[in-house]
């Protein structure tokens, strides 16, 4: 059996992810099992750059930032389970199926996202993630990344 690390901290994903504020959507995991799962966590505040205007008075994650988190929670749970060195590797977003959204993600919301490995063939990850608030379903949708040597 794997053994489940219980908490990957901010510092870790800035290392294991090229992405930066505003962009970077993860800012920790728990439950982290090579090669199989991981639950990233990103708590939604008013200041994120999204709700000026989505939609001023009623500010709502865009559904395609909720995907973007899961696929970020993803790309962390490949990059740790292949020790990529983010100098020299990135890891790409290849596309997503079966999205569906189920209830809306506002400030002060704790997104919950526990992200599993479905398989991989030829260097290309497929993913299955779930984005929840409150242990209620947000989100849901399988994805899939590669890895690739950076370039320049």
């Amino acid at each position: 059996m794997t053994e489940i690390q219980s908490r990957i901290e901010p510092e870790e994903v800035l290392r294991r992810l090229p992405h930066r504020h505003p962009f970077l959507l993860v800012d920790c995991a728990e439950e982290y099992q090579e090669g199989r799962s991981i639950r990233g966590i990103k708590c939604v505040t008013a200041g994120e750059p999204c709700f000026q205007g989505h939609f001023p008075g009623n500010p709502v994650m865009p559904g395609v930032l909720i995907i973007e988190s899961l696929a970020q929670t993803g790309a962390l749970l490949m990059s740790k389970t292949l020790d990529a060195d983010i100098d020299r590797t990135v890891i790409y977003f290849l596309g997503v199926e079966k999205a569906r959204f189920r209830r809306p993600v506002k400030p002060g919301d704790r997104m919950e996202m526990p992200v599993e490995i479905l398989g991989t063939r030829h260097g290309v990850f497929k993913f299955k993630g779930v984005a929840m608030v409150d242990g209620v379903k947000c989100a849901e949708a399988e994805f899939s990344a590669t890895s690739a040597a950076r370039e320049g």
